[in-house]
């Protein structure tokens, strides 16, 4: 069933994607557990989403389900932390998995293709309010950014790293016996710095390794993702 899931939002998210001019890519963050049965064909999607240059998908692993026979290789409590965020952001009163998190204001609950690309091709549709750019030198990493038109208020500047891809077997919990690849997880998720959009953006960080690297500037409080950049 995963594979069947997978297969059609390729189809739908190909079509979306040639017919919305791309501003900024759009941001999807999900929410997923090794620990969690109903997670493979969320994670699946993302194996869709990893290869497109219009959409920047990013896996948080969490370890609240780690209690119940597995614990998560990749899990970052810092993860559900950010995911409790959003909860109190949206008035939502608990946290689960798999739940994508699109562009920082949009919640889908569990693998539903139909729904994650109606909502990734209206926020790709939205001209963009705050530009980003990145440049690497080295191990300098150069962000430069600034508003168009009103600033939307203080937001903040978040650094995070991903490993493309990695493959684990799941030997205990509700996973058992299955061998299971994952795409985009995150690790190294850090707060640079606070901006409030008066003045343009320009700052400079270091970066080790050969990972991707993604900037997120989002309003304060878990609030909408206003822009993002990546470097492969």
């Amino acid at each position: 069933m995963k594979y069947l899931t997978a297969a059609l939002f390729t189809a739908v998210t190909a079509f979306a994607g040639a017919a919305t001019a791309q501003n900024t890519p759009v941001v999807v963050e999900l929410y997923t557990s090794q620990g969690c049965s109903s997670c493979p064909a969320a994670d699946a999607i993302m194996h869709e989403l990893a290869g497109r240059e219009d959409v920047i998908a990013l896996a948080l692993h969490v370890d609240y389900w780690d209690y119940i026979g597995w614990k998560d290789v990749f899990a970052d409590p810092a993860h559900a932390a950010r995911q409790r965020a959003y909860a109190a952001s949206g008035n939502r009163r608990s946290i689960y998995t798999p739940e994508m998190i699109v562009q920082g204001s949009t919640d889908i609950v569990g693998a539903k293709p139909m729904k994650l690309s109606e909502a990734i091709a209206a926020h790709a549709g939205k001209p963009a309010s705050v530009t980003v750019g990145l440049s690497r030198q080295g191990d300098d990493l150069r962000i430069t950014g600034d508003v168009v038109g009103t600033p939307p208020g203080v937001m903040t500047v978040h650094l995070l790293r991903y490993a493309p891809s990695q493959t684990t077997e799941i030997k205990r919990g509700e996973n058992r016996g299955k061998t299971l690849r994952y795409n985009n997880i995150v690790e190294g998720w850090t707060e640079l710095a606070e901006w409030d959009g008066s003045t343009p953006l320009d700052l400079t960080t270091s970066v080790s390794g050969d990972k991707p690297v993604v900037v997120i500037i989002q309003q304060q409080n878990a609030g909408p993702i206003m822009a993002a950049a990546r470097l492969r």
